[in-house]
């Protein structure tokens, strides 16, 4: 079992940033890629951005390219998630999750945080 917190939400204005945080415990936090996903109010939840085991590869949705950073800090088992240049459309609860092999669907990871809520005002 991985347990997962996040941590680093909250209101921001349009613009700004803030850098998520997600705590793993449990197995080896070096073996599991990593990556962050979020739910607006009656959407689907969604890919954001994932990265792999080793932190050499990473992966982004068109929509938060180039604004969206997502990188690992393993002697932390802690992965972390800065977003600069927020819109109004981020606001969403953002969701850690880890899986074995690096995906970008919901369904490829096996170990889900609570969620951590991220409101960005216009």
């Amino acid at each position: 079992q991985v347990q997962l917190v996040e941590s680093g939400g909250g209101l921001v204005q349009a613009g700004g940033s803030l850098r998520l945080s997600c705590a793993a415990s449990g197995r080896t936090f070096s073996n599991y890629a990593m990556a962050w996903f979020r739910q607006a109010p009656g959407k689907e939840r969604e890919f954001v951005a994932a990265i792999n085991w080793s932190g050499g590869s990473t992966y982004y949705a068109d929509s938060v390219k180039g604004r969206f950073t997502i990188s690992r800090d393993d002697a932390k088992n802690t992965v972390y998630l800065q977003m600069n240049g927020l819109k109004p459309e981020d606001t969403a609860v953002y969701y850690c999750a880890a899986t074995v092999r690096v995906g970008v669907v919901a369904y490829e990871y096996d170990y889900w945080g609570q969620g951590t809520q991220v409101t960005v005002s216009s």
